[in-house]
């Protein structure tokens, strides 16, 4: 009976502790905006406006180092590369 009793004990705390976990994890408000299907389209739209405009942004940036970085390999002027490097550099400023 007393076994029974810690059993009973142990497991009811286990489950007060998922339940604490659960709510934690938000998981309704998650099922709620799966279940609302317009508000999820919305939300995941803005989301896909945000991601590509960081995106662009930083591939500009990204591109301006490159640049940057290949005009001062041109001013080396490295035997090889630096033809290269300057031709490409050159093709790049104008089609800007």
């Amino acid at each position: 009976m007393e076994e029974e009793k810690k059993s009973l004990e142990l497991i009811h705390d286990k489950v007060d502790k998922i339940s604490v976990q659960l709510e934690n994890a938000k998981l309704a408000d998650y099922f709620e905006l799966m279940r609302n299907k317009k508000n999820l389209i919305w939300s995941n739209f803005i989301v896909g406006v945000v991601r590509g405009f960081g995106m662009a942004v930083g591939f500009t940036i990204l591109g301006g180092i490159i640049i940057y970085f290949l005009r001062y390999l041109v001013l080396l002027n490295l035997p090889i590369i630096g033809n290269f490097i300057s031709e490409l550099v050159r093709i790049v400023q104008n089609n800007l």
